[in-house]
């Protein structure tokens, strides 16, 4: 499945968050990708993010990494340089964007 998602990092903050992507521990791709995750791409226009990934089951993938302490880590890091901040618990599992048009 392919889940498109919508997130706003802070204006004055956004060398951090390329910089945090480049530097993902690894320990952190390992889970994603053993979730079930075969690809996530972000792409930055000014503020705005929007990520496309595709894996087998996204609500399983969440409840999968929500308590591993790496992506806690992670996720806290990510609070606080967005200011759209999605919800990658279980809770956010139905926070992806529709889709409106397909070719």
């Amino acid at each position: 499945m392919r889940i498109a998602l919508h997130t706003r990092v802070r204006a004055d903050r956004t060398e951090e968050y390329e910089q945090a992507h480049r530097e993902v521990p690894e320990e952190l791709v390992a889970a994603i990708r053993a979730a079930g995750v075969s690809s996530w791409t972000i792409w930055r226009s000014g503020t705005e993010l929007f990520h496309l990934l595709e894996c087998e089951d996204y609500a399983a993938l969440l409840a999968e990494l929500e308590q591993l302490p790496v992506n806690v880590a992670w996720q806290a890091r990510m609070a606080e340089l967005l200011d759209v901040v999605h919800d990658y618990s279980a809770d956010g599992a139905g926070a992806g964007l529709p889709v409106v048009w397909e070719l």
